[in-house]
């Protein structure tokens, strides 16, 4: 699942993608296509938005219900949670101080 993680989040669409479903989740594909081009400029097309999508789903980042005919969109981060719990940072109070 990790592998599935690092993969969607490595791609700057799919990035920004996440950023327009944090700010608002339960978009539709209409919604997420209008926002990427009015608000990025970005000029893809419905069938790569779909695609990436289909990766962010994949990895668990993105989570989809069904309300009659539209198709809404999530934002899940319950998987960037898992990578990190996964290596939690150890801290100490004081710094370690090297001995000459």
């Amino acid at each position: 699942m990790a592998d599935d993680l690092f993969k969607a989040l490595a791609d700057p669409t799919r990035r920004t993608i996440l950023d327009e479903l944090t700010e608002k989740s339960g978009q539709t594909l209409f919604e997420i296509c209008s926002r990427l081009s009015m608000r990025h400029h970005l000029g893809i097309s419905r069938q790569a938005v779909s695609q990436h999508l289909a990766v962010l789903e994949s990895a668990g980042l993105v989570e989809t219900r069904r309300e009659g005919r539209y198709k809404f969109h999530d934002l899940n981060t319950a998987p960037l949670r898992q990578i990190a719990e996964r290596w939690p940072v150890s801290r100490t109070s004081e710094p370690e101080e090297s001995t000459p």
